[in-house]
C-alpha cells in the first residue's frame, strides 16, 4: 500500500512539473529558430530611440507629469496646444541612417497615456490635437523608405486612463494602503487591461510589418505592478501570433516565460560583461541617452562628448550587445541641435569605421586586449578591430597576436601598418616570440577613435 501511495505522489509531482512547464511556455521555438529570427538586429548593433509626446512642451523631463504631481486637468494644456508643424519624419530618417543606425524604435504611448496615433479606443490621442494627423504613420512611411528597422515603444504604465489603478510611480502616489484604496475606488484594471491589449493590437495591425517591441515597464512588490496586472500572458501571446517576427524587450515581467522575451534591456549603464541566464549569453541592448533625460529636456547640460558616445557604442559592441541611443525631439517636431551635433558627429565616424560595429560581437577569449584599447570582431569576415582610445606613440605591442596575425591597416583609410621591430635607442623593447610589434605613425589620424583592422589567419 505504501509503495502505491508513494508512486502516486510521484505520478502527481511529473503531471504537476509538465502543467507547470507547458503555463511557462508563450511560444515554440528553438534556439537556431530565435537566433536566425533576431540575426539582423544583433547585426545592426546601432539603433535610434525616439521619446516624443505632450511632454516635449513643458520640456523638462518625460517624467514631469510624476515628478512635479501634475493633476489631468493641468496636463490638458499640453493637449490642447500640442502642434508640431515642423515634424518632418524623412528627415528624421536620413538623420538617423547617416549616424550609422541601422533601426529606430519611437514612442507610440508613454506613461502619460497621450497616443501618437490614431486609435478607436481613446480621444486622447494626437487626432484631436491641433495637429491631427496620425505622427505614428507618418513615421513608419518614413523609416521604412530609409531602408531601416521600425519599433515600437507602448507604455505599460497609464498617468490618464481613468481605471488605471494609482501605484507607486503614479503622479498621485501615497505612502499607505489606505491611501491607495481610497485614491483607487471605482477604478477596475480589468477595463484597463483590455483597453492595453486593444490598443498593442492596433498598433501591430495598423501599420504592416514591426520589427521591434518594446513594452515599458513592470515594477512588481509594494504599491506596484507585474504581469498579472498587465495580462501579460495573454497580452504576449497576441503579439507573438500579429507579428511573429517582431522582437520584444523583457519588460513585461515575463523573464521565466519561454517567448516572453528576447532581449534584455540594461537601461543608463554600461555592463561590466556579456549578460546572462543560467550561465548562457543572452541578446541585449543598452538604451542610453545624449543626455540625462529621454524626452525634450531645454535646460539639462549634462551632454556626452563625441568620445563619450563613441566608446559607448564601441564598448556595448564589443560585450555583444547593441545601443539604443535616445533622442527627443522638441514640441514643434525637431531635434535638439545638441542631438544634430552628437549624430552628425557619430556619423562622421561611423561613415569609415562601422565595419568595426556591424556584424561585430565579442573577440575571441585568446585575444588579450592592449591598454587603452576595446576590441570587437567579425566572426563572418575573421577580422578583429583593435579601436585605440588613447593613441600610442610609434610602437604598439600586441603580447600572443604572432601566430594569429597575417596584416594589419587603418580602418579608416586602409593604410598599411607594418609590423616589425620596436622603434627606440638604448634600451631594447623586450617581447615574447609570439608578440608582434605594429609602427604606427607618430601623429594620430584624423579620427576621433582611430581602428586598427587585423586580418586573421
Amino acid at each position: 500500500m505504501d509503495m502505491k501511495r508513494a508512486l502516486l505522489v510521484l505520478l502527481i509531482i511529473v503531471v504537476v512539473n509538465q502543467l507547470s512547464f507547458s503555463q511557462k511556455k508563450i511560444w515554440d521555438e528553438t534556439a537556431e529558430q530565435k537566433t536566425e529570427r533576431m540575426k539582423w538586429w544583433t547585426d545592426a548593433r546601432f539603433g535610434m530611440f525616439i521619446h516624443w509626446g505632450l511632454y516635449a512642451q513643458a520640456a523638462r523631463h518625460e517624467w514631469v507629469k510624476k515628478n512635479e504631481r501634475i493633476s489631468d486637468e493641468d496636463y490638458q494644456k499640453y493637449f490642447e496646444i500640442f502642434n508640431p508643424d515642423l515634424f518632418d519624419p524623412a528627415e528624421w530618417a536620413k538623420k538617423a541612417k547617416a549616424a550609422g543606425m541601422k533601426y529606430a524604435v519611437i514612442t507610440t504611448k508613454h506613461h502619460e497615456g497621450f497616443n501618437m496615433f490614431a486609435s478607436d479606443y481613446t480621444d486622447y490621442n494626437v487626432m484631436n490635437t491641433p495637429y491631427g494627423k496620425d505622427i505614428i504613420k507618418q513615421w513608419v512611411d518614413a523609416f521604412r523608405a530609409e531602408g531601416l528597422g521600425v519599433g515600437f515603444y507602448y507604455s505599460l504604465i497609464d498617468w490618464h486612463h481613468p481605471e488605471y489603478t494609482i501605484d507607486r510611480v503614479h503622479p498621485q502616489s501615497a505612502s499607505t494602503n489606505e491611501e491607495y484604496d481610497e485614491l483607487n475606488k471605482g477604478r477596475d484594471m480589468n477595463v484597463y487591461r483590455k483597453y492595453l491589449k486593444n490598443q498593442v493590437r492596433e498598433i501591430l495591425t495598423n501599420y504592416g510589418k514591426i520589427d521591434i517591441l518594446w513594452l515599458d515597464y513592470s515594477f512588481p512588490g509594494e504599491f506596484g505592478k507585474g504581469r498579472d496586472d498587465w495580462g501579460a500572458v495573454d497580452l504576449m501571446k497576441m503579439v507573438r501570433d500579429l507579428q511573429p517576427g517582431i522582437i520584444v524587450n523583457d519588460r513585461a515581467d515575463l523573464k521565466d516565460y519561454q517567448g516572453g522575451w528576447d532581449f534584455t534591456t540594461p537601461e543608463q549603464f554600461k555592463v561590466n560583461a556579456w549578460p546572462e541566464e543560467n550561465g548562457v549569453r543572452i541578446p541585449w541592448e543598452t538604451c542610453q541617452t545624449f543626455s540625462g533625460s529621454w524626452g525634450y529636456y531645454r535646460d539639462e547640460l549634462t551632454w556626452k562628448d563625441n568620445k563619450q558616445l563613441l566608446t559607448l557604442l564601441i564598448e556595448t559592441v564589443s560585450k555583444g550587445g547593441n545601443l539604443l541611443l535616445n533622442v527627443g525631439p522638441t514640441a514643434r517636431g525637431t531635434f535638439d541641435y545638441r542631438a544634430d551635433n552628437a549624430l552628425a558627429e557619430m556619423g562622421e565616424w561611423m561613415k569609415y569605421n562601422s565595419r568595426s560595429i556591424y556584424n561585430c560581437t565579442q573577440a575571441p577569449d585568446d585575444f588579450e586586449a592592449p591598454d587603452n584599447t576595446i576590441l570587437t570582431y567579425n566572426p563572418e569576415t575573421n577580422r578583429l578591430y583593435v579601436h585605440l582610445l588613447d593613441y600610442p606613440l610609434q610602437n604598439f605591442l600586441m603580447r600572443g597576436y604572432a601566430d594569429k596575425v597575417k596584416y594589419a591597416q587603418f580602418l579608416h583609410d586602409a593604410s598599411e601598418i607594418k609590423i616589425g621591430k620596436p622603434h627606440g635607442y638604448w634600451v631594447e623593447q623586450k617581447h615574447a616570440e609570439n608578440d608582434i610589434n605594429l609602427l604606427l605613425p607618430v601623429n594620430k589620424p584624423n579620427v576621433e577613435i582611430p581602428v586598427i583592422e587585423l586580418f586573421l589567419k
